[in-house]
């Protein structure tokens, strides 16, 4: 027996996509809008959505600009009408996809490939491999010789550190959700940046926080807004990137860094500091070690109240799922209680890998700082020739721009991309209330052929877009359904 499929009216459709602007740009709005809305699941494949006339009526637009938006997402494949059914929602065939020849072309994702060294290092691990069926089926600390092993490298830069305050977590995205999912409670504060790694805020918005945000730009964080929403609100837990700040490159100056560590030591919030991106500098002139150590040098603490986060997936190969939890050993002791309720263990092989990484670390970021230096600059240059009216920053650190486009358009260009076959995540996905439209996170991670390829494809989808939508605020709440990695 085959389910009836749910129809949207166009009071319910319009709700979802917000006011439009000029009447000649309306219908890519609107379809753009629409589009995402179909990807992103909020209208589920086989909806049923108003009839032209009822939209038109309801939006106050001309039918031509309704028939126009509908043609376009039949276009693009997410949208099929057939004579007495009405018009549905869809996806675009796979088969459809793979056939479009810049499908490959994905700047979706800032994920580098595998650092040089890496795979003759697991051969060296393989090769050695110990008997690990003598290792627990179930571990929810981690492999002593890899705790050992992130310990000493915190020691190393400053942050004296033992092995009971390390947990091992399948990747730096287990390790945040652990972290949110252990110390906030629902309706709780969670403070975090705007903008942000969209799957920290969503993490938080999961374990049920109420959520709070401070700006950041290229050049750095606003410290007064920062310190006086710690001060006035007192969050439970604050969620930071002071390296080379996904997405906006920015790296938190020390003196700052102090600030914020008595801030919220005074308001009894608790700092989570990702340190993901720590070791992505391409040219940044000083190193001010784990931002914990300013508990330790002001408070005397040894990092007491911050909770750092690491992983692996940057620095050296995303396919290396293993990531790390510093905290103080009474946190340490609260997470491994907690753990059960999602996963029960890394698995030993990866951290046996892992541990041999982290000691040689060092040495194995260079290849990857290497080719962040050739990629960044392969994709500037190619912006500023093509896009010489995007303001395009020159981070000293990361993997990706934060492009300021000159105009509001991120979620319209986004959705005219995807049309295209090429992978793309607008700026509203970086923030937790939509905003954001005059951005673009460009990750500077694929081949540098790929990268010029990809800003010609921007340029030709934004002159598609067109100076018209200037203010007009293109797909205003309209959340991006793919990976922000």
């Amino acid at each position: 027996m085959s389910v009836p499929a749910t129809r949207l009216s166009a009071r319910q459709l319009l709700s979802m996509t917000g006011s439009l602007g000029a009447e000649r740009v309306a219908y890519t709005e609107l379809a753009g809008r629409i589009r995402l809305l179909i990807a992103d699941g909020r209208i589920p494949v086989d909806t049923q959505l108003p009839s032209e006339r009822e939209l038109a009526v309801l939006s106050g637009r001309s039918r031509t600009t309704i028939a126009a938006t509908y043609q376009a997402l039949r276009d693009s494949g997410h949208l099929v009408s057939r004579q007495g059914s009405g018009s549905r929602a869809t996806l675009p065939h796979l088969r459809d996809v793979s056939r479009r020849p810049n499908q490959a072309v994905n700047f979706a994702g800032s994920i580098p490939p595998p650092v040089a060294g890496l795979r003759e290092l697991i051969a060296e691990t393989m090769a050695e491999l110990p008997d690990i069926t003598t290792f627990p089926g179930f571990d929810l600390l981690g492999n002593d010789g890899l705790r050992q092993a992130i310990a000493d490298r915190y020691t190393a830069r400053g942050l004296p550190t033992v092995r009971d305050q390390i947990i091992v977590t399948t990747g730096g995205q287990h390790a945040i959700a652990l972290v949110a999912q252990t110390l906030v409670t629902r309706s709780d504060l969670a403070l975090v940046e705007s903008p942000t790694y969209p799957h920290a805020y969503e993490a938080f918005q999961r374990a049920g926080a109420r959520m709070l945000a401070t700006p950041v730009t290229t050049a750095g964080w606003d410290i007064p807004h920062l310190v006086a929403t710690i001060q006035r609100t007192r969050p439970v837990a604050a969620y930071l990137i002071p390296d080379f700040h996904n997405p906006t490159g920015a790296s938190m100056a020390p003196s700052d860094r102090a600030r914020v560590v008595a801030a919220a030591r005074a308001a009894g919030t608790t700092l989570m500091i990702d340190e993901a991106t720590v070791d992505l500098s391409i040219d940044r002139a000083w190193n001010d070690g784990p931002f914990a150590r300013h508990a330790a040098r002001h408070f005397g603490a040894e990092g007491s109240g911050i909770i750092t986060l690491g992983s692996l997936s940057k620095s050296i190969w995303s396919g290396l799922r293993v990531g790390w939890i510093r905290a103080d050993e009474s946190v340490i002791r609260r997470l491994v209680q907690a753990r059960p309720a999602g996963d029960l263990g890394t698995p030993p092989i990866e951290q046996l890998i892992a541990e041999r990484v982290v000691r040689r670390l060092d040495e194995l970021v260079l290849d990857r700082q290497r080719m962040l230096r050739e990629h960044r600059f392969a994709l500037h240059e190619a912006l500023q020739r093509r896009l010489p009216q995007w303001t395009t920053p020159w981070p000293d650190g990361g993997l990706s721009l934060w492009v300021q486009l000159d105009h509001p358009g991120s979620s319209a260009l986004t959705s005219i991309c995807q049309a295209r076959g090429m992978s793309l995540i607008a700026g509203p996905k970086f923030s937790i209330d939509g905003s954001l439209e005059r951005f673009l996170r460009i990750p500077f991670t694929t081949r540098v052929e790929d990268l010029d390829a990809g800003v010609g494809m921007l340029a030709a989808a934004w002159e598609q877009v067109g100076a018209g939508s200037a203010g007009s605020g293109a797909a205003a709440g309209v959340r991006q359904p793919a990976s922000a990695l």
